[in-house]
């Protein structure tokens, strides 16, 4: 099992993205850490999700950049994974 520091240590955690950019998130609660499932990117004082503009209501540990998001040949959102 991976350690919470040794997760922690693939994110960025010292400051925020550019605004819009594709990020991303390592959230935290009690179970433990989990990636969100979909893009996501800041927005003025908050966490958004990039397709829908839905505030994310978590606790956002870290995020990294992601430029790309691939589609297996479906729109589906359950489809679409980083490259």
């Amino acid at each position: 099992m991976t350690s919470f520091d040794d997760r922690l240590a693939e994110f960025v955690v010292d400051r925020l993205p550019d605004d819009a950019s594709p990020v991303e998130l390592l959230c935290v609660d009690h179970n433990g850490t989990y990636v969100v499932p979909f893009p996501c990117c800041r927005a003025g004082d908050a966490w958004r999700n990039r397709e829908t503009n839905e505030v994310i209501e978590a606790s956002v540990a870290g995020w990294r950049r992601r430029d790309e998001w691939v589609t297996n040949g479906t729109s589906t959102r359950g489809a679409r994974t980083f490259r």
